[in-house]
């Protein structure tokens, strides 16, 4: 008569922790970089605003301090920009 030794789960029962910790992780990253406007942002989502980081004035400056241009063309190129981009600065959107 033959009989089947039963030795417990074996490791393949690992891999269910496993999952589900899989699951949690990426359910909990979905939810974060799809949440509300208001809500706090991670470091992956950059706010678009005309007067960030991301501006031409701002980049105009860089430019200029790293040596790229020099002072007569950063007064140039910024008298432009500020025809551009300076109007809504003055009228109080900053």
């Amino acid at each position: 008569m033959t009989t089947l030794a039963y030795d417990g789960p074996g490791p393949w029962v690992l891999l269910f922790p496993l999952v589900w910790a899989a699951v949690v992780i990426t359910v909990v990253t979905v939810l974060r970089r799809t949440g509300r406007r208001g809500a706090r942002r991670g470091p992956w989502q950059i706010r678009e605003t005309a007067y960030g980081e991301r501006s031409p004035i701002a980049v105009l400056g860089r430019r200029f301090a790293s040596g790229e241009i020099d002072e007569e063309e950063y007064w140039r190129r910024l008298s432009v920009l500020d025809e551009q981009f300076g109007r809504a600065l003055k009228d109080g959107a900053a």
